[in-house]
């Protein structure tokens, strides 16, 4: 199973973490960027799932459309479960503890449901592993020199509602 994560320089920058589940890209918004610190709870807001084929995605979306900016890949790589077979289970549980195997992004992270703040919002924690990092810093991947050889381009998901019967909901891919 594959992830990415998205540096997303819309309105307000943010990082959108992207884990391959049942044929789509459950998303998550992390406003601060993920982090390799155990001693950070990282604020990860579900937004609508994206279709696979935007995992490559790359370029500046035009002003006008949902989510207009810049958008670059951060990190990628892929994923295993360390305490559930199902991804899809993990999510319903509200519980998704995994590992990560990115060019970053390394080691054990889980990605939870807070309760009680409704039902979009989590929290993304680097479990303490060999791959903490107590003094991390988030390095953004979108220097002037990457923005220059970027271009304006459709998203792969446009901003249309895609009518899908996957896991009996409809994906709205932005």
């Amino acid at each position: 199973m594959q992830f990415v994560i998205h540096e997303h320089h819309a309105r307000q920058l943010h990082y959108d973490f992207r884990l391959e589940i049942g044929n789509v890209l459950k998303s998550w918004a992390i406003p601060k960027g993920p982090s390799l610190n155990p001693a950070d709870k990282r604020l990860a807001v579900m937004v609508d799932d994206h279709l696979l084929e935007y995992f490559d995605f790359e370029g500046i979306i035009p002003e006008g459309q949902y989510g207009s900016g810049a958008v670059v890949i951060w990190d990628s790589g892929t994923y295993n479960l360390l305490e559930e077979n199902d991804p899809m289970e993990a999510l319903e549980s509200g519980k998704i503890i995994m590992e990560l195997h990115g060019n970053i992004l390394k080691g054990g992270f889980t990605l939870v449901q807070m309760k009680g703040r409704g039902e979009k919002n989590w929290l993304l924690i680097k479990k303490k592993d060999r791959y903490s990092q107590t003094e991390w810093v988030l390095q953004k991947a979108l220097t002037e020199e990457r923005k220059r050889s970027l271009y304006e381009r459709e998203t792969p998901c446009n901003t249309i509602l895609i009518d899908r019967k996957q896991s009996g909901k409809t994906i709205l891919s932005p």
